[in-house]
């Protein structure tokens, strides 16, 4: 369960996660199989799968929640060519060229006949809640999966006032002058090896670097010219690794093999849902601490507009 990305929220009004609220409404929008005639469906499962049945877990005050999103996969080119086989069909009967509305309607037909037929494909996205920070984090590479996940748990709360996290200091500005100037980095911070540079005004495109010194002479002439870094590989603390991008959303992240054997090493009796938990409850306390400390460095929150 471990998260490999990180989409942050910050949450203004906690009233409808408190007191229980959150393990009570989400077994109205348990998860259940797309019918014949969905798409898609998404709703919730139990974070440990098939070991249990609880769809909320709590951990000195973090919360996990699991959400499975599920969709028919159905190709275009599928669509359009059963269309093109039909139309012909239809047209060398009736000796005339079919109007627009008619291929449309009959696309609509095509669709709804393939679509109870079509393969399924599942996803599951984690949430997690911390009750100290007030920050929600959803393991998920794009905002728009985290952001299905935030309407599923608004529809099943009712309400939910949440934002994209936002700081004070343009983190790509406070990237850029880490690579710049080595003495500007925060302690316990070391930059890795991958950094994607933006061109000013994006007239030269993009420039990656992977497995490279990024204190070189290639990338440091770069940003003389005035690019600067859109996403970078750092690490902290020597604990996680991870890919910090100019939205402050984090994608690769990685635990150190320390973490993990710390994990390993706690007695769990065997158990996969106090397992899941150890895990958690280690990986969240870590997580906080680490969203603390960029916030930090970005010069704190933004404040909200008035």
């Amino acid at each position: 369960m471990w998260f490999k990305n990180l989409q942050l929220y910050r949450l203004h009004d906690s009233t409808p996660l408190d007191d229980g609220r959150l393990a009570e409404c989400l077994p109205e929008y348990r998860f259940r199989p797309v019918s014949g005639v969905e798409a898609k469906r998404i709703g919730w499962v139990p974070p440990a799968g098939r070991d249990s049945d609880v769809l909320v877990h709590e951990v000195s005050g973090h919360f996990l929640v699991s959400a499975l999103y599920q969709d028919r996969i159905l190709p275009s080119s599928v669509i359009k060519d059963e269309l093109d086989e039909r139309v012909a069909e239809r047209e060398a009967t009736e000796g005339r060229p079919l109007r627009r509305r008619e291929k449309l309607t009959l696309k609509e037909q095509i669709y709804e006949e393939l679509l109870p037929r079509a393969f399924t494909r599942s996803k599951r996205t984690d949430l997690w809640w911390s009750r100290r920070s007030g920050l929600i984090a959803i393991n998920a590479s794009t905002a728009k999966r985290a952001e299905e996940v935030l309407d599923l748990l608004r529809q099943s709360l009712g309400s939910l006032k949440v934002t994209p996290l936002a700081v004070a200091q343009p983190p790509s500005q406070v990237m850029t002058t880490w690579l710049k100037d080595v003495s500007s980095r925060p302690e316990g911070l070391i930059v890795g090896d991958a950094v994607t540079l933006t061109a000013p005004g994006g007239e030269d495109g993009v420039l990656r670097a992977r497995l490279y010194d990024l204190d070189g002479e290639e990338i440091q002439t770069a940003l003389s010219l005035g690019h600067i870094v859109s996403q970078m590989a750092v690490e902290l603390d020597g604990k996680v690794a991870m890919t910090l991008c100019d939205d402050m959303s984090i994608k690769q992240l990685h635990f150190a093999d320390a973490i993990i054997d710390e994990a390993n090493a706690q007695d769990d009796d065997e158990d996969p849902v106090l397992r899941l938990e150890a895990d958690f409850a280690l990986m969240a306390g870590l997580l906080d601490q680490v969203a603390s400390d960029l916030i930090s460095w970005m010069g704190g929150e933004a404040q909200p507009a008035t």
